[in-house]
């Protein structure tokens, strides 16, 4: 194994790519562990399965990207931490042969997993993990290819939002209970937001490829309105899930509400250029780790003190 090939690999599995998956992860477990014992094998799995959908997801997307000539459009002044795809074909430090070998690998260990909670667990999450690896796989590939449709967005508020959350919760608990459901969806929100920011850096390159995301669509000018839009949305929809069962403690989520407001305000100042979007990019990010840690918390604590009251 050469040392391109580990970096490479590297930034494929990295695990700070999977933060998305991690919140989500981290709220239905908060929320099953309020309800009931936890089952630690199979969330060691459920875990395992979505990483290695991620590694594939973001495997598969390289190679798209590549034929697309999305990656190599993006100019150097536009590179951010955060968005601009994962370079490792660009920056040479895997063949597509190798990029493609680890998403094959990456999607059958995920699909395995998954198989493995179907057939001993609970049959149901059959659909999550269906409709979980469509989206993954089809985000960059055709017939569908939803990032290049102006549908990428919505696949990923679905998917690292109720698709996870509940999936996890479900595994746990054998059913869905109606706040899991109302509290990813702000979750879900807040990182499509964060999709939606990482694409201005891309814009140029996104329309240069054809890649025709909601930014593109809209225009920066527009779409920085619409990102403010739905940051907004989801800090209400935290409070409404409460009408849904949500506990009063969950709204200890309302601390992402600090750097959302923060990154809306840099992103309506300078929509243009990314040195000046980075910084938004990092607050977009804190902010829906915060609402899911806030709000997971929520729950524990909700859970410790009934305990504690008999």
């Amino acid at each position: 194994m050469t040392a391109a090939f580990r970096a490479g690999f590297w930034r494929l599995a990295d695990p700070k790519i999977s933060l998305a998956s991690i919140a989500s992860l981290f709220l239905g477990t908060a929320a099953a562990a309020r309800d009931g014992r936890l089952a630690w094998p199979w969330l060691v799995v459920t875990v395992l399965g979505i990483f290695a959908i991620e590694v594939a997801k973001n495997a598969s997307g390289e190679l798209f990207d590549w034929e697309s000539g999305n990656d190599q459009a993006v100019a150097p002044e536009d590179r951010s931490p955060f968005s601009g795809g994962k370079r490792v074909l660009v920056d040479r430090l895997l063949t597509p042969r190798e990029t493609g070998a680890i998403a094959i690998a990456g999607y059958a260990a995920g699909v395995g997993a998954g198989l493995v909670i179907v057939l001993a667990r609970d049959p149901r999450v059959l659909w999550f993990g269906l409709v979980g690896t469509a989206l993954a796989y089809f985000y960059h590939a055709p017939p569908l290819r939803l990032a290049y449709r102006g549908l990428g967005e919505l696949a990923v508020m679905i998917a690292y939002g109720p698709l996870i959350a509940c999936g996890t919760y479900l595994v746990q608990r054998g059913t869905i209970a109606p706040y899991v459901v109302w509290l990813s969806l702000p979750l879900g929100l807040l990182i499509g937001a964060f999709l939606w920011i990482n694409e201005f850096p891309d814009y140029r390159a996104d329309l240069t490829a054809g890649k025709r995301t909601l930014v593109v669509r809209l225009g920066r000018m527009r779409a920085r309105l619409v990102f403010a839009a739905i940051l907004a949305v989801a800090f209400v929809g935290l409070v409404l899930a409460l009408h849904a069962g949500a506990p009063w403690y969950t709204l200890l989520g309302v601390v992402g509400l600090v750097p959302a407001w923060r990154a809306a305000r840099t992103l309506m100042r300078a929509p243009e250029r990314t040195p000046d979007i980075v910084p938004a990019q990092a607050m977009t990010l804190l902010s829906f780790l915060l609402l899911a840690l806030g709000a997971g918390l929520g729950l524990l604590l909700e859970h410790a003190l009934r305990a504690a009251h008999g």
